[in-house]
């Protein structure tokens, strides 16, 4: 068989970067797949604050840019490609891509998740200038701010108690009359003094140039539409949307156990149920999604694809 490689990572953000710069240091044949782009979630991130000793004002970009100077510089190769189908039944693993079909005694799953937007005009435009997806990444930013938080699940709720550490008052829209969230969190919500409630409500369209200025809001029960517009001395105003996530799993259907939500399950050491197929990143069930844990799954799934084709491929 032509070109089979040690390991095809799949999915080029910060878990499948790690991912490659390790497996390159541990002279493996390596191959990522980038699919449409490379970066993941951080790549329209504006500042990335959180990530340990990276570059003075990284922003996704910059520091994506430098992981994949990384992975090139450890020999890595990179397609431009997407999954379409996979076959991990036969001791070499078979992916088919839009454009071609590679065979690799190892594969680590990195294709991440994305969250669920809210659909209205100007949130794509205004994502990473005032619309965000991540508390715990981008809190720091609405300091002393007014921020929005849309949604009524334990995510939602958790996440608007975590804001009131940063913001001087949060808002929880909710497009229904009650929360969704477990009683106790709900309690937690209730008792704190800087968060308050719009019920029945979604936003409809997010305004600004170059920046969120307001955002206009829809009663579902009344049908009355208002504009709220930032203070005039804060000039913007925060929209943390927290409606769900959505791994990109659907292409390993049938071939990797996953929970409900179509997360892939792995141990502690990224294993899947399937010999010689590990997964990384924001793809697997865990309990915090940041770059900085990506960048340690694919660390992990490097090192144990390594160990896994020297015992599984002995000549």
């Amino acid at each position: 068989m032509e070109n089979v490689y040690d390991v095809v990572i799949i999915g080029a953000g910060p878990a499948g970067l790690s991912a490659a710069l390790y497996a390159g240091r541990a002279k493996m044949k390596t191959l990522v797949l980038e699919g449409t782009k490379v970066g993941g979630q951080i790549a329209i991130t504006s500042e990335v604050a959180n990530y340990p000793g990276s570059i003075h004002d990284a922003t996704g970009p910059t520091l994506t840019a430098r992981m994949v100077e990384q992975a090139d510089e450890f020999g890595a190769e990179r397609v431009k490609d997407t999954a379409v189908s996979v076959d991990f039944t036969g001791k070499v693993k078979i992916i088919k891509g839009e454009k071609g079909t590679y065979h690799s005694k190892s594969i680590i799953i990195a294709t991440g998740a994305t969250p669920r937007v809210i659909g209205c005009p100007g949130e794509v435009e205004l994502t990473g200038k005032g619309v965000s997806y991540c508390a715990t990444c981008d809190a720091d930013f609405f300091q002393d701010l007014e921020v929005f938080v849309v949604g009524g699940g334990d995510t939602a709720v958790e996440e608007a108690i975590y804001l009131t550490k940063f913001a001087k008052k949060v808002t929880i829209v909710h497009r229904r009359e009650e929360l969704r969230a477990a009683k106790s969190i709900q309690e937690m919500a209730f008792n704190n003094p800087k968060i308050d409630f719009m019920w029945n409500s979604v936003i409809v369209d997010i305004k600004g140039d170059g920046i969120v200025e307001s955002a206009v809001f829809h009663n579902r029960v009344t049908g009355e539409t208002t504009e709220i517009h930032a203070d005039e001395e804060d000039g913007t105003f925060g929209i943390f949307v927290f409606v769900g996530y959505d791994p990109v799993s659907q292409v390993f259907k049938g071939c990797i156990n996953t929970d409900e939500s179509g997360y892939i399950i792995t141990d502690s050491q990224m294993n899947t149920n399937a010999d010689g197929v590990f997964a990384a990143g924001d793809i697997r069930v865990k309990t915090l999604r940041q770059v900085i844990t990506a960048a340690a799954d694919g660390a992990i799934a490097a090192v144990e694809a390594e160990k896994y084709i020297t015992h599984a491929f002995k000549e």
